[in-house]
């Protein structure tokens, strides 16, 4: 789930981690195709969010990430299965 920081405070009471000063976690997106890697990335970045790392493409490997508004990181990816067995 997506929450304001205020409603999300109610599911804990540990305090709120600032990720524009730290990384609390960097959540990872499996899709289904390169083209969809790309579409999820480019709406991010439309809609506001940073480059984190240049784009990794290993062939049967494909990842783009970013930072939202938040400061959180976000990791969107493709894997080709088959191509583990040449890695």
């Amino acid at each position: 789930m997506l929450l304001v920081e205020k409603f999300f405070q109610t599911f804990t009471p540990k305090g709120i981690a600032d990720a524009s000063q730290t990384t609390e976690v960097i959540n990872a997106l499996s899709v289904e195709s390169r083209s969809r890697v790309d579409q999820l990335a480019d709406a991010a970045f439309l809609a506001g969010a940073r480059p984190v790392n240049p784009p990794q493409d290993y062939g049967w490997m494909y990842g783009r990430s970013f930072q939202d508004l938040d400061g959180h990181l976000w990791e969107v990816g493709w894997m080709d299965p088959a191509g583990l067995s040449s890695a």
